[in-house]
């Protein structure tokens, strides 16, 4: 009884979710966000923290994408500008949409619902890489490289990157246009990505690479820190 692929799943949750026409007008979906809203569901009925006797309601995806498109509204809203376009770090606000909708098991109790929720956002994300863009082995023979050593370099380089939720669309642009390795791995793998779909796809890179230990991410008040493993492990010595 649930959908069968990711593309079932966005039709069905398009099709009930209830958005009004402001929204639509005011927050632009990126596919690629789609896809991982949908995916978590998919996450969730094989997560062990996750009760499969109650299963994962469809209900999840939609109430999930009614969060996320108010959670940019919002911020679209505070901003005071018209036009948004959705943005990986929106993500936070679907959480209460997950924990709300299922049943943890004892482990996942333990575990915290906040924490299982962002865990199943991170393993949506880390299925979906490797679709589109070269995948990340799991033992790399040292000082080799790969399509991700520049960007990864780059953190080394630089000592904090931050993504600040308030941050107007001009901002958050701005500061990710600084990570000049991210255009080039879009323009090299991902040439025909639509082009008001770009910085979504920049985030997505990063965490990413979060979820594969190529790079770390910190949460605080106003946003994430994103940060070179290496760097991020001295600074905790």
């Amino acid at each position: 009884h649930y959908p069968e692929s990711v593309a079932i799943a966005r039709a069905i949750t398009e099709q009930e979710a209830k958005l009004d026409e402001t929204q639509h007008k005011l927050v632009y979906v990126p596919s690629l966000a789609k896809d991982i809203l949908e995916q978590i569901s998919f996450e969730a009925r094989d997560s062990e923290y996750i009760d499969n006797k109650s299963g994962v309601s469809a209900r999840m995806s939609i109430t999930a994408f009614e969060n996320l498109m108010s959670t940019a509204e919002r911020r679209a809203l505070k901003a005071g500008v018209d036009k948004t376009t959705l943005r990986l770090s929106d993500f936070i606000g679907i959480i209460p949409a997950i924990t709300g909708k299922v049943e943890l098991v004892y482990e996942g109790e333990q575990e915290g619902a906040a924490s299982v929720a962002q865990n199943l956002i991170g393993s949506a994300i880390r299925t979906l890489f490797p679709t589109l863009l070269p995948k990340i082995e799991k033992l790399e023979k040292q000082g080799e490289k790969t399509p991700y050593s520049d960007l990864i370099e780059w953190f080394f380089a630089e000592s904090g990157f931050e993504l600040l939720d308030d941050a107007s669309d001009k901002e958050y642009q701005a500061i990710l246009d600084e990570v000049t390795p991210l255009e080039v791995l879009i323009k090299k793998y991902q040439p025909q990505l639509d082009k008001n779909d770009q910085y979504f796809f920049k985030e997505f890179i990063l965490w990413g690479l979060v979820e594969y230990k190529k790079l770390s991410k910190d949460r605080f008040a106003q946003g994430h820190q994103f940060k070179d493993m290496y760097g991020s492990y001295i600074s905790k010595l």
